[in-house]
């Protein structure tokens, strides 16, 4: 990734995945922070290291045009490292919470790199990108702070072959799947939402504790832990889901798919689904819910492959006939009841690594705010650091509340020691 002569582009199509994520109503804002031990570097020599690496990735230098004719991508210049990397006014947790609402302006990429002074998170500073989710997804911003590491690793192809093209049977029951009703979280009244961000430290032995469980099954995912924990936080906070609302549809949450293959592990952009999958409300128990969440993820893979195979391509060859088809599709997904939480675990891809000789010691997401009546969570790992970050559009401080109950349903896990039963 480094330093290449940069060529001026015509103007390009969104995608669909970046036009379902322009018009779904949201901010649509999200963030990664690399948190590193030692002194702060000088601002020069950052933008110094994001000149040299990020200068030849076409992707870094588009900026969003959106004429009467429908939104494209351009490039009407090099970015400036001087314009999008600066000092952050304070701390970590004040630069989330002052992004996620916030759409950054347009006539610039919609991207920044801050350098976030001060000792948090067991670090002493970080540096943070903050995107608007049209331009980038979550891989691609672990892609791009990996690359701000000293040594950078080469991508050892760790994303999944090809998948096989589905048929048509099968895209039929993705579609009735996706398409089915389910339940917003209860918000009363509706005018209290108000944005919030919560950030929590998961110790790794709780967690590497609870990556045993069931303890007589193969064990867990992080990402398999996540969505149980986030069924359970739903329960802790608002009870049963059969006392939310007098219908018996299930509460379900969006679980980001990325379709790279081992061709293009490093693709910026939207290479992204999102499969969507019921969390197990009403199930009594922290490690009943976890086989309940592992039973319904075992048929993401596949579900994913539908989506990349033929629901992608069928949508991108109908929405040529007028932007009025990409609203009609991404209709149901403006509505709370598509998915109340998005759940999403994000992994440091190969070593740590350092910055100017700086250890990087945690990872902190920032996830997307979405419609009022739902919560976003983002577990990432790097090394064995484990860090939760939930952002919620629900009553002032649920963001706190639920992610103390993700944290309490970890903790239940790491003390269950005897099998359980089927």
């Amino acid at each position: 990734m480094g330093r290449s002569t940069l060529l001026k582009i015509p103007r390009t199509r969104l995608s669909y995945a970046d036009e379902m994520l322009l018009i779904n109503g949201c901010p649509g804002v999200i963030g990664l922070a690399a948190v590193f031990s030692g002194e702060r570097p000088a601002l020069d020599r950052v933008r110094a290291r994001v000149a040299e690496r990020w200068s030849g990735l076409e992707r870094m230098h588009q900026v969003l045009d959106r004429p009467a004719g429908g939104a494209r991508w351009t490039v009407p210049g090099p970015f400036d490292p001087a314009a999008h990397v600066a000092l952050a006014p304070a701390g970590l947790d004040e630069l989330w919470d002052t992004s996620v609402d916030r759409p950054l302006p347009g006539g610039l990429p919609p991207w920044r790199l801050y350098v976030v002074p001060g000792a948090a998170y067991g670090g002493d500073f970080a540096l943070a990108l903050v995107a608007q989710h049209t331009l980038l997804d979550g891989r691609s911003l672990a892609t791009l702070m990996r690359a701000l590491v000293d040594e950078p690793a080469v991508a050892r192809g760790a994303a999944r072959p090809a998948p096989v093209r589905p048929g048509l049977r099968a895209a039929g029951r993705e579609l009735r799947t996706m398409t089915a009703v389910g339940q917003s979280v209860p918000l009363r009244p509706p005018g209290e939402a108000r944005a919030s961000v919560a950030v929590r430290e998961l110790a790794a032995e709780t967690v590497l504790s609870a990556r045993r469980q069931p303890a007589d099954g193969r064990g867990a995912t992080l990402n398999e832990l996540l969505v149980a924990a986030v069924a359970g936080a739903l329960r802790a906070r608002y009870g049963p889901v059969r006392d939310w609302r007098a219908r018996d549809e299930p509460v379900y949450t969006a679980v980001p798919c990325d379709l790279r293959t081992r061709t293009n592990t490093t693709e910026l952009g939207n290479t992204v689904t999102v499969v969507r999958v019921p969390l197990p409300v009403d199930v009594d128990g922290p490690v009943a819910r976890l086989r309940a969440c592992q039973a319904a993820l075992a048929t993401v893979p596949d579900r994913a492959a539908v989506h990349a195979g033929v629901l992608f391509p069928a949508a991108e060859a109908v929405r040529r006939t007028g932007p009025w088809v990409t609203r009609l599709l991404t209709g149901r997904g403006r509505h709370t009841c598509f998915a109340a939480t998005a759940t999403t675990a994000l992994k440091w891809p190969g070593a740590a690594g350092t910055f100017e000789g700086r250890r990087l010691v945690r990872t902190v997401g920032l996830p997307p705010l979405q419609r009022p009546g739902t919560a976003s969570f983002a577990l990432a790992q790097v090394g064995d650091a484990f860090t939760l970050t939930v952002v919620s559009h629900l009553r002032p401080d649920d963001a706190g509340r639920l992610a103390d109950a993700v944290v309490t349903e970890f903790g239940a896990w790491a003390r269950t020691t005897t099998p359980s039963v089927p």
